[in-house]
């Protein structure tokens, strides 16, 4: 990631000081928990990939930092609604804000950052780049509620996983992308490119952190290990097993997915079976599959540093370990 941050690191640096001037409110709390999530060490990965993409096209202006500011408000309003409706009481390896403000702050924070996210985009004045981060944060909405109705479903299939993945977690990887080829002026056939790169590599980011919930360390990973499947979420590492296992071995996680509070035997149970059809090792190479393909979509651009750059944070996603 080194030398990924050598080529945006003033950029980056000017994204976190827009992220405090965006944060202006009459309200002490929106300040004290948008300023608490947002320097809470996240990887800026969207806003990375929004400068990563504006430079390749060649945008010399100065949009790209508060655009790169509002895919991060985004996303950071996500993370606090997701929190109060997962029940996490960890985020980044620290307390997430919904324990130590509650639910309520949380919620109506995260609503703060979404409408501060459409005033800004509204004041960059490009009706595409708003068409494209405002239906992204529809389909953001949708696959939440997509993964809701998911919930302890055993029979879930791998290709409504990844519709879930796609709406959840791609698609604003994909925007933010987008919005950058959009500000560069390229042509239409390098703006899709770069959409589908953000789209593919959002898809492999998203099955490595549900890969991680099984087999990470819990203080590198920031979060509980295990979380997803005590809130009954069947990830792509489950889903694989659930379909090579047996039906006694299906009916045992049919049971425990749906329980309130899962015992450390429950853990055990289901992260062996996992373990012994290769739910992990498959995970990886779809996430590995998905990597490849995003960086064939950059084929259309000449290589440089900066495509580069690109190609070294996509296989940053199928290394990291948290």
């Amino acid at each position: 990631m080194d030398s990924v941050l050598a080529l945006i690191g003033d950029d980056l640096k000017n994204v976190e000081k827009q992220f405090r001037k965006d944060l202006e409110s009459n309200v002490p709390l929106i300040r004290k928990v948008g300023e608490y999530v947002l320097s809470s060490g996240g990887k800026r990965i969207r806003p990375a990939l929004l400068l990563l993409a504006a430079k390749l096209c060649g945008y010399a202006g100065g949009r790209h930092v508060p655009l790169a500011s509002v895919v991060e408000f985004i996303h950071t309003a996500t993370l606090l609604h997701d929190d109060v409706v997962d029940s996490a009481n960890m985020r980044r390896g620290l307390a997430s804000a919904n324990t130590l403000w509650g639910n309520e702050a949380s919620v109506l924070v995260g609503d703060f950052l979404f409408s501060k996210s459409f005033s800004l985009m509204v004041a960059d004045g490009d009706l595409n780049v708003l068409r494209v981060l405002s239906n992204a944060t529809t389909r953001i909405a949708e696959g939440e509620v997509m993964q809701l109705v998911c919930t302890s479903d055993v029979d879930i299939t791998e290709e409504r996983y990844i519709d879930v993945v796609v709406c959840k977690t791609a698609v604003l990887l994909s925007a933010a992308c987008q919005a950058g080829a959009i500000i560069g002026g390229v042509s239409p056939e390098q703006e899709a490119a770069l959409s589908a790169f953000g789209m593919d590599l959002g898809i492999a980011f998203q099955l490595m952190d549900d890969t991680l919930d099984y087999v990470a360390d819990e203080k590198e990973f920031g979060k509980s290990i295990g979380h997803d499947l005590e809130e009954g979420k069947i990830t792509l590492p489950l889903i694989e097993s659930l379909k090579r296992c047996s039906y006694e071995d299906k009916e045992i996680i049919s049971e425990i997915v749906v329980k309130e509070t899962l015992g450390p035997e429950d853990f055990d149970i289901v992260f062996d079976i996992v373990k012994q059809f290769g739910g992990i090792e498959y995970s990886v190479e779809k996430a590995r599959g998905y990597v490849a393909s995003a960086k064939a979509h950059l084929e259309i651009f000449e290589d440089s540093p900066v495509r580069a750059a690109l190609f070294k944070l996509a296989d940053y996603v199928v290394t990291r370990e948290r």
